[in-house]
């Protein structure tokens, strides 16, 4: 399940793709168009500057916006990015592997197996599916919200 945060990070992503190309959106106005608390929302926006996904500018008609193109950001970087790693086992993660402390061998591990073929389908959804994507599609919304 992910978590509320990547929920709001994802919708606030796609509330900036779809505002006017160099347009800034202010963080009051993508709160209440997503219904994001405010300060909840300022944490995401600084978590996505940080990580290259989102800009912002200064001033009076300052806001945030893409940094890269809504069809470059994909939902499994925004999620491993708000969420962790993207896996149902630890022994299953690709960016924080850990063995399970449970588990007398991986390759005999009738669990792993079942999962892994789980966690490989899913990412193959998430790091296929981006922004722009989900704005165009309804569908990829539908899918990626069952697959996760």
């Amino acid at each position: 399940m992910i978590s509320q945060k990547a929920k709001y990070a994802l919708r606030a992503l796609s509330v900036l793709a779809r505002a006017e190309a160099g347009e800034p959106l202010q963080i009051s106005d993508i709160a209440d168009r997503q219904k994001i608390p405010k300060k909840f929302l300022e944490q995401i926006l600084l978590d996505l500057k940080r990580n290259g996904m989102v800009t912002s500018r200064r001033g009076k008609q300052g806001g945030y916006l893409l940094l890269r193109p809504a069809g470059d950001i994909t939902y499994g970087e925004v999620l491993r990015l708000i969420d962790g790693p993207i896996a149902p086992l630890p022994c299953l993660s690709i960016t924080a592997y850990r063995r399970c402390e449970d588990c007398a061998g991986e390759s005999d591990c009738e669990v792993r197996h079942v999962f892994a073929r789980v966690a490989d389908e899913t990412r193959a959804v998430l790091f296929s599916t981006t922004i722009a994507d989900a704005l165009t599609s309804p569908r990829a919304m539908i899918a990626i919200e069952g697959a996760v």
